[in-house]
């Protein structure tokens, strides 16, 4: 019995230092959550009714035709559903680093006839995305993988519509898990201030909206 409960201890040791050694190397390096972890972001956390897909879809305000950036989308979780949606005359732009990624993605999209995607192997602060690109902004779980985070808000800014609002959520079971006080920090230096919040500090979505253009 004692040898078990030093192994089990042995084995969260283990991965809570895999944990920091991840958080502390993506300050540096883009480190985001790798292809073959991919069956866990497709789901839900059964622990948090934040991070479900369809609430932080529901929180969006969505109207068909819109124009919804997914950046760092993943195997599509959150993308697919915003993709329904804004319907046939609205578009997604979904964004990921890895192929394998937006693959799986696309796979699914497919498989629901979803047209209203365009794939995009690409990540943010490098100033690709075109200004005044769409009406809203999604970062799942993924703003702690980008290791030059204000220039990727900044440009977020930009690609987003007068009014346009970015959405952040963040959960403490993430390796890259974002306070509150740091994601209002980042984006407001980016010129967002924000329009609500919804959950509690260890999993949450948080509302960044533009500046209106007078």
């Amino acid at each position: 019995m004692t040898t078990l409960l030093y192994l089990c201890l042995g084995l969260i040791g283990i991965i809570l230092l895999g944990m920091f050694a991840w958080r502390f190397g993506s300050r540096w390096y883009t480190l985001p959550c790798p292809v073959w972890l991919r069956w866990l972001v497709e789901l839900d956390n059964p622990f948090t009714k934040t991070n479900r897909s369809e609430v932080i879809v529901r929180h969006l305000d969505l109207q068909p035709g819109m124009a919804v950036l997914d950046i760092g989308c993943g195997p599509g979780r959150v993308t697919l559903p915003v993709a329904r949606q804004v319907g046939p005359h609205g578009k997604v732009v979904a964004m990921d680093l890895q192929p394998g990624m937006l693959r799986r993605a696309q796979e699914r999209a497919q498989a629901e006839n979803l047209g209203n995607i365009r794939f995009v192997q690409t990540g943010v602060g490098d100033g690709k995305l075109d200004v005044g690109l769409a009406d809203r902004a999604l970062l799942v779980t993924v703003l702690g993988e980008i290791p030059d985070r204000e220039a990727a808000l900044r440009e977020i800014f930009e690609a987003l519509k007068p009014g346009g609002v970015l959405s952040v959520t963040e959960t403490i079971f993430d390796p890259h898990y974002q306070r509150r006080e740091t994601v209002i920090r980042l984006a407001g230096a980016a010129g967002f201030r924000e329009k609500a919040f919804f959950g509690s500090r260890v999993a949450y979505t948080l509302k960044r909206s533009e500046f209106q253009l007078d």
